[in-house]
């Protein structure tokens, strides 16, 4: 059999430290889920992947496992279409199939890269940038995970943010540890007026700075227009203020500045209704539900053709994950604004050997060695497994974690 030809797909399911990060539909629990995928030729080279965890993803990649062995993973359009194929009967959604099929091209592409002794990039295009610029991620918080079910508190080095002095302070640690030179504020978690001062607070404290804020459809119209006017000349732009793109588009009307979205433009449908509707002005391209980094170059192109201006999503990832991210970022020209990533919240729990991938100066060095340019490193990857399974966390509650605090707390979308 050729050299080339997968012999097999090893899923592994990991859980890693989490802070309590307030957000719009609650706050997130001590462990994140992820998937480390190890995409295995037929002469040992091993191609990685790395996709959000859960049960359902965990089933689907399980399933995808099956359907490429066999297969040459030079052939990524045909082993995205055999994954395809294996989910279509009970996963009609292509966003939903997405999930799946990015974490497997990725792997493809870095065992492709091995074999060829380029990194990703190159068969990306080429880069057009040697460093990615990156945002400091910033989230209300409490100083610690309280004391449950009789575990004890689990603090952590950043401190609580619950105030506009609070997120000024984490911003500054930011900036001091990874160099940061814009911010974003993941908002939706207090009274807008509230998040207005916090944002008018960072403006003063790294003025000229890019700033943005994401409330993760906590506000209705009214209250999105109201917020988006009051910061006129403080934020580059206003991500996800509310639902839909019939709802962004009206929001869009009376908006001073641009808006954003990764929640409502995430499949290859909607971009024509939002182009349509004007809804949004600035898409966060995200490779994990776009359907990997080939599909992600082409998102970019359409956005081009259509004046989007172009982000990065960012969810709670690993190494793999960032790697990843960097070279389709670093292969698209029309990149505008700096890319979000939870990296500084995360990365103590790394699954990749440290060295290769550093944050500095708010950038992110595009890595030149094989594939992704990152290796496995396996005694943290069967650490990260035992926890998942010790854990019996099996899906993400941000919801029901909170009401383990606050029994009264509601999901209520938009809330102001």
């Amino acid at each position: 059999m050729s050299s080339t030809r997968i012999r097999e797909l090893i899923v592994t399911p990991i859980a890693f430290g989490d802070p309590p990060l307030l957000n719009s539909n609650g706050v997130h629990e001590p462990l994140a889920l992820r998937v480390i995928l190890q995409l295995v030729l037929e002469d040992g080279t091993v191609g990685l992947g790395e996709s959000t965890g859960g049960i359902v993803r965990l089933e689907r990649l399980h399933a995808a496992a099956k359907a490429v062995v066999g297969m040459d993973v030079f052939d990524s359009t045909a082993v995205t279409a055999a994954i395809d194929a294996v989910l279509l009967p009970t996963v009609p959604s292509s966003h939903e199939r997405g999930w799946t099929t990015s974490a497997v091209e990725v792997a493809c592409l870095d065992a492709q890269g091995k074999l060829l002794g380029r990194p990703v990039s190159d068969l990306l295009g080429g880069r057009v940038r040697d460093a990615v610029p990156f945002a400091a991620y910033l989230f209300y918080k409490w100083a610690e995970h309280p004391a449950l079910d009789g575990r004890a508190a689990i603090g952590d080095d950043w401190g609580e943010a619950l105030d506009p002095a609070g997120i000024v302070e984490q911003a500054r640690l930011m900036q001091e540890r990874y160099g940061f030179r814009s911010f974003k504020l993941k908002g939706g978690v207090f009274p807008p007026d509230e998040e207005i001062a916090a944002m008018r607070a960072l403006a003063q404290a790294f003025p000229g700075q890019p700033l943005r804020l994401d409330p993760n459809v906590a506000w209705t119209v009214e209250t999105s227009t109201y917020v988006a006017r009051e910061l006129e000349g403080v934020l580059e732009y206003l991500e996800d203020p509310t639902k839909t793109i019939e709802g962004m588009a009206e929001v869009a009307k009376d908006s001073p500045m641009p808006l954003a979205t990764n929640m409502c433009v995430v499949a290859w449908e909607h971009l024509k209704p939002a182009v349509e509707r004007h809804a949004v002005q600035v898409l966060l391209t995200d490779h994990h539900y776009w359907g990997g980094l080939r599909r992600t170059r082409e998102l970019a192109a359409v956005c081009e053709a259509f004046e989007l201006a172009l982000s990065m999503h960012s969810n709670s990832h690993l190494g793999i994950s960032l790697a990843a991210m960097t070279h389709v970022a670093a292969a698209i020209p029309n990149l505008d604004h700096s890319c979000d990533t939870h990296y500084p919240w995360n990365s103590a729990d790394d699954v990749i050997v440290p060295g290769v991938l550093e944050l500095r100066d708010g950038e992110v060095k595009v890595p030149t060695g094989p594939g992704l340019g990152v290796e496995l490193d396996h005694a943290q990857l069967e650490r990260l497994h035992r926890r998942y399974v010790d854990s019996g966390m099996r899906g993400r509650d941000d919801t029901g974690y909170m009401r383990r605090f606050q029994p009264e707390y509601e999901l209520k979308l938009p809330r102001w």
